[in-house]
């Protein structure tokens, strides 16, 4: 079983550049965590400021560790969340067969 996270970003008027290298320099790091399984970012290309995160870890604590990086606080909680007008993170977990 899986701990997945499925963030929406919607960048404010202007800001999708920023908000697309955060994520952009975010993204190696990331997926170089012990406990990280699976990150990918995409764009919605009909609404160019709506960014979709797609994150898979092995467990809970492996996504509170995520948050706890210094990549993390730096760049989400230091920076970027001043140039979002919303963001929404769901988590889950897989269904294994």
């Amino acid at each position: 079983m899986a701990f997945v996270v499925a963030a929406t970003w919607t960048a404010k008027e202007g800001e999708e550049k920023r908000v697309e290298d955060v994520i952009k320099e975010m993204t190696p790091p990331s997926r170089a965590e012990e406990g990280n399984l699976f990150y990918q970012a995409q764009v919605n290309p009909e609404e160019p400021r709506v960014f979709f995160l797609y994150e898979q870890y092995v467990d809970e604590a492996a996504y509170e560790a995520h948050k706890a990086t210094p990549h993390f606080q730096e760049k989400v909680f230091g920076y970027i969340l001043e140039y979002l007008e919303e963001r929404a993170v769901k988590t889950y977990t897989t269904i294994d067969v």
